[in-house]
Parts: C-alpha cells; sequence; structure tokens
C-alpha cells in the first residue's frame, strides 16, 4: 500500500494506492476559492494554506481508506515541479511519516504522476502511446514506451494551455478557474464566430501567446454592451482554436511516432471540447485529471524508492528539468 502526497500547487492531497493500481482513497482539498479573489494562484497564501490542510487530509484518505499508518508499505510525494514553498509542505510531511515509521520514500516528479493516472483502476492504458499532456503549468507531447518513463516531443514555448485558458477568462471578465468558466460558457455560444489563429510553429511545439493577443484585440473592439452579447461566442471561439491546436498537434505526433494509441492527461483533459474532439484518445479519469495525489502514488510503483533515512536530505525542485 502507497500513501500518496501531493501540494505541487494549490491543491493539498492525500491517497492510498494498492500495488495493483487499486484507489483505496484519494481526498483532494482545493484552494480555488481561496484564489479566485486574486484571478490566480498566490504561492505565499498557497504554502501557507497546504501547512493547515496537510494533516487532515493525511488523516481523510486514511480513514477512507480503512487503514492505518502500519498499513502502509511505502510513502510518496511530488518532489516537483511546482510551487516550491507549497512543495516543501507535501515534501516535509511526507519525510516525517516516513522517517518516523522507518518506511522508504519515493519522490515523483509531477509530470510522471499525470501521466501515472493512465494506470489506476479498472481501464488502465498500456503503453506504448503518445500521450498530450496539458494543465495550468505544462503543455506537452510525451511518447510513452514503457510505464514509469517518456521521451519528450514537443511542448510550449510560452503560455501552457490551461495558462491560456485563464488569461482568456480574465479578459472576458470570468472568475477562476478560468478553463471551468470558459468550457462553460462556450456551451452557449457559437465557436464560428470568430477566426482565432493556431499558431504553426517548428516541430511539434506549441505558442498560445498570439491567439490570447487575439482575443485581446477583440473584446478591446467592443464596447460593454456588444462585449456582454458576445461573450460565449468568444468563449467558444477562443476554446475551439486552443483545442484545434491541441488535438492537432497529438495526431501530428501519433503519425511521426506511428504509436497505435493516444491519451490526454493533466487537467485541461477534463475540457468537453476537447475530449468530443478525440473520441478515439484514452482520457484520464474525470476525478484524476487535475492534481491528486493518487497519480503520485501511481507513479511511485514504477520508480525506486529511496531508503530510511537517506532521503532526509531531499529538497524540492521548481521546475521540469
Amino acid at each position: 500500500m502507497i500513501l500518496g502526497i501531493e501540494t505541487s500547487c494549490d491543491e493539498t492531497a492525500a491517497a492510498l494506492v494498492g500495488g495493483d493500481g487499486t484507489v483505496l482513497s484519494s481526498i483532494v482539498a482545493s484552494q480555488a476559492s481561496l484564489h479566485a479573489r486574486y484571478g490566480g494562484v498566490v504561492p505565499e497564501v498557497a504554502s501557507r494554506r497546504h501547512l493547515e490542510l496537510i494533516g487532515p487530509v493525511i488523516r481523510e484518505a486514511l480513514e477512507t481508506a480503512g487503514a492505518g499508518l502500519d498499513d502502509v508499505d511505502r510513502v510518496a510525494v511530488t518532489r516537483g515541479p511546482g510551487l516550491v514553498g507549497a512543495l516543501l509542505v507535501g515534501l516535509s510531511a511526507a519525510k516525517a511519516l516516513a522517517w518516523a515509521r522507518r518506511l522508504p520514500l519515493v519522490p515523483v516528479d509531477h509530470l510522471h504522476g499525470h501521466v501515472a493516472s493512465l494506470y489506476l483502476g479498472d481501464a488502465q492504458v498500456e503503453p506504448p502511446f503518445v500521450c498530450l499532456l496539458a494543465s495550468g503549468g505544462h503543455t506537452l507531447l510525451l511518447d510513452v514506451g514503457e510505464r514509469g518513463s517518456f521521451r519528450r516531443l514537443g511542448s510550449t514555448l510560452d503560455d501552457a494551455a490551461g495558462e491560456a485558458f485563464d488569461k482568456g477568462a480574465r479578459l472576458l471578465g470570468l472568475g477562476y478557474p478560468g478553463g471551468a468558466e470558459i468550457d462553460r460558457l462556450a456551451r452557449e455560444g457559437d465557436p464560428e464566430a470568430y477566426t482565432f489563429p493556431v499558431a504553426r510553429v517548428a516541430g511539434l511545439d506549441f505558442s498560445f501567446s498570439g491567439l490570447k493577443t487575439a482575443l485581446l484585440y477583440a473584446v478591446r473592439g467592443l464596447d460593454a454592451d456588444e462585449l456582454e452579447r458576445r461573450r460565449a461566442d468568444l468563449a467558444a471561439s477562443y476554446q475551439r482554436a486552443i483545442v484545434r491546436a491541441l488535438a492537432g498537434r497529438l495526431r501530428e505526433a501519433a503519425a511521426r511516432s506511428r504509436a497505435g494509441r493516444i491519451a490526454v492527461v493533466g487537467g485541461v483533459a477534463a475540457n468537453s471540447e476537447l475530449r468530443g474532439a478525440l473520441p478515439d484518445a484514452a482520457f484520464a479519469p474525470l476525478a484524476l485529471c487535475t492534481d491528486n495525489a493518487a497519480m503520485i502514488a501511481s507513479a511511485a510503483r514504477y520508480a525506486d524508492p529511496i531508503p530510511y533515512p537517506d532521503y532526509l536530505a531531499l529538497d524540492a525542485y521548481a521546475s521540469a528539468a
């Protein structure tokens, strides 16, 4: 049994996962409402809230699974990338629990965790496949040849897809998190009302800065009444452009690699239009798209644990290697 802990951004999460990928519990305490007033995550606020929540969340994960710390065989925790202050809360808690019980500890890369969300439950996805990882902080195309590793095929040159959704939502006067707000409003609009650009950059990389600028100019060109009337159309057209870029690049990457299957993970994987545009793709379960600890415990099944007490000097890292 693996106890997973995740605090890379604004979700405090803990989970118990069995060795076969069975999710025994998955508890996520979101800070979305706390950061909504700022229009985005404030790192210091997130870190302080993690300190308040980490103990209760771990206790609830154990209680939900009907387990105690004596039942845990190893502890897994997100080491990075993410907000360093937030990561250190989870890492410190994980080291304390592992050290107190003389358990091994598995430091997990957050990106590997997202991919490993596909290895949980009954509908586990077997490599090889090409994976789109799209979230608030990352947009990557990955060639997954085996569980526990991947090769990067492409990434964003500027904004991540989730970041583009959040910034677009702010331009449209919508709430936070922006991706869910745009997805909701887009259902009421015409995705063909506006033609927004999809950047074509070299290789298999992405770029969303030009799209964001195009939305800015479109909004500026409308008076307040017209913006209110066209807000749903703008949201639908903007979302369509992002989805077109993500789905097109994923299929292009799959064709180049000759992979037999495609998959999508990360917070943007919850987007309804993206799911509709890729009916043949394997998607992370909706509950496991946003940051969670079950995916971290899942990734720990395919990583080497650090024995007690060698992990005490382990540090967090903010950026992906």
